[in-house]
């Protein structure tokens, strides 16, 4: 069974109702939408400061990365150029070495080659000595020049002259002197000390002293050297 709920309301009660009114709703509205304003600038501002922070962000970024690069391009620089100076120095450094090094080789090299020419000089010498021996063994007659040499020597007034040769050779020589010289009173006269192959002649007070040892002398010492004609002998 339905029952109708709908009833009839007297007049009387009708002065008890109130009116409907919208103002709670309205101020419940803008409060509401006052809300939702300040939500929004909430969110605006909370975007505008993430923006900002954001920009500071890259800003801070390239900033720290443009100092970075530059900082970096100038140590590199800096290590550049105290690379270069660590190899300029170095090698002034090894510039000097080298050229010590180079003088040194050279002042040794010089004294190498002193010593070997030193030594083919006495080498030379020593073969030139045994040659001169054995010409003047086996060649009496080589001392002919070296008389005349001495001869030629003295004064041209000299009309007498003395010459001091070994015995061997006065035997060999005298008669070939005697007319070689034929305008000179020459005497010949033998003398044991003098080695074979040279003379001492003397005239007018002059001495020409054209001994081999004295000949020898001279013409070593005009090589820078000082070797006596006698004291290889033994080893020869």
């Amino acid at each position: 069974m339905v029952r109708n709920h709908a009833r009839f309301i007297p007049g009387e009660e009708i002065g008890t109702v109130a009116d409907w009114n919208f103002g709670d709703v309205d101020a419940s509205s803008a409060r509401f939408a006052a809300k939702l304003a300040a939500q929004a600038l909430a969110e605006e501002q909370a975007r505008e400061a993430l923006l900002r922070k954001s920009s500071y962000g890259e800003g801070h970024a390239q900033g720290y990365a443009e100092g970075f690069a530059q900082g970096q391009a100038q140590a590199t620089l800096e290590g550049q150029r105290q690379l270069n100076a660590y190899i300029a120095q170095e090698g002034a450094q090894a510039a000097q070495q080298f050229a010590a090094l180079f003088a040194s080789a050279q002042a040794q090299v010089a004294a190498s080659e002193q010593a070997m020419a030193q030594g083919v000089l006495e080498l030379a010498c020593a073969v030139a000595r045994q040659v001169v021996r054995r010409e003047i063994a086996t060649q009496p007659a080589a001392l002919q020049p070296v008389v005349r040499e001495a001869l030629g020597w003295l004064a041209h007034d000299s009309k007498a002259a003395l010459v001091r040769m070994h015995p061997a050779d006065v035997d060999v020589l005298a008669e070939v002197l005697r007319q070689e010289f034929s305008n000179l009173s020459l005497t010949l006269l033998p003398d044991s000390a003098i080695s074979r192959g040279g003379c001492v002649v003397e005239s007018a007070g002059m001495v020409v002293d054209a001994t081999v040892e004295k000949r020898w002398q001279k013409t070593v010492a005009s090589l820078g050297l000082q070797l006596d004609w006698e004291a290889p002998r033994a080893s020869e």
